[in-house]
């Protein structure tokens, strides 16, 4: 089996064509083996057209309604995806011990996506790699809008964010 490639996003924030996901996300989208959304999407169709081109899971955002959860979202999520396990909430707190609260929430994730803070997040300490992708759409106090994307492959996994 060849190498599994992830699209990681959160905090779309859409709401139509009044905050769409910028040009520059879409080849990665349409390339994906599978999506990953970690909340805020705010607007179900996103995940609608998300689905047409790859399986997609959902975790709930602070802004999400209950027009989200009806699409599938729950407040949590673990993912098997090539196996590598990875677990998915929204918002995972505080920086100061992530690390420790993650691991405790999904003990046996290799894994853990999150979003909230629109702050990109790529740390792997060969135990637990922690990945915000950022926002897509609204930066506040990042540098830039920004996705990413995990390569899983022979039970490996590495990720990078990228700027779109």
């Amino acid at each position: 089996m060849g190498a599994v490639k992830v699209l990681v996003i959160s905090d779309t924030h859409t709401h139509g064509t009044t905050r769409a996901l910028p040009e520059g996300a879409w080849p990665f989208i349409e390339t994906a083996d599978h999506i990953l959304h970690s909340g805020d999407v705010v607007d179900p169709a996103l995940l609608d057209e998300l689905k047409t081109f790859a399986p997609v899971d959902v975790v709930m955002g602070n802004c999400d309604g209950w027009d989200v959860r009806d699409w599938g979202a729950t407040e949590t999520k673990v993912v098997d995806l090539a196996g590598i396990e990875i677990g998915m909430i929204h918002d995972s707190g505080t920086t100061i011990g992530r690390r420790e609260r993650m691991r405790k929430r999904f003990p046996t994730a290799r894994v853990v996506v999150f979003g909230h803070s629109h702050m990109p997040v790529n740390e792997d300490d060969g135990d637990l790699l922690l990945l915000n992708p950022g926002s897509p759409t609204w930066k506040r106090r990042a540098a830039y809008n920004s996705m990413a994307l995990l390569w899983i492959e022979d039970g490996e996994v590495a990720a990078e964010v990228f700027a779109v």
